[in-house]
């Protein structure tokens, strides 16, 4: 069973993205809150019921054993895993950025839709941060 830490997250995760920039320095915006905070992530399996203010490890399995809400937005390849977070919605309405520490998608519902992504970035040999999503 292969484990995904992330921030903030109503999660699908694939495999992805190749041919990246190299270097924390490479992402669109700086990311050394998120690293601090993926250094000690909390276990999370189904609910986060305290802030959304750490990072959390989410254990994934099989796409095929994931109940989902929907299909997810992005067809998953063959051997994807997943996992699934529900968490209250943030207190105040905005843009909130989602930090994974592997390769992945993500796909975040609100109120059983599919919130569409306003920015994304990416790169590697940043330890531990491949790629950002930040909603709109």
């Amino acid at each position: 069973m292969r484990q995904l830490t992330f921030i903030l997250a109503l999660l699908i995760a694939t495999p992805a993205f190749a041919q990246e920039p190299v270097g924390c320095d490479k992402f669109k915006w700086p990311l050394d809150k998120e690293r601090t905070m993926l250094a000690s992530p909390a276990s999370v399996d189904g609910d986060i019921n305290s802030p959304l203010d750490k990072a959390y490890r989410l254990a994934l399995r099989p796409v095929d054993e994931i109940k989902l809400p929907q299909p997810p937005t992005r067809a998953p390849k063959s051997g994807t895993n997943a996992g699934l977070v529900t968490a209250a919605a943030p207190p105040k309405a905005g843009s909130y950025r989602f930090t994974l520490s592997e390769p992945g998608w993500i796909d975040v519902l609100q109120n059983g839709r599919a919130i569409k992504s306003g920015a994304f970035s990416s790169a590697t040999g940043c330890a531990g941060i491949p790629f950002v999503v930040t909603p709109d």
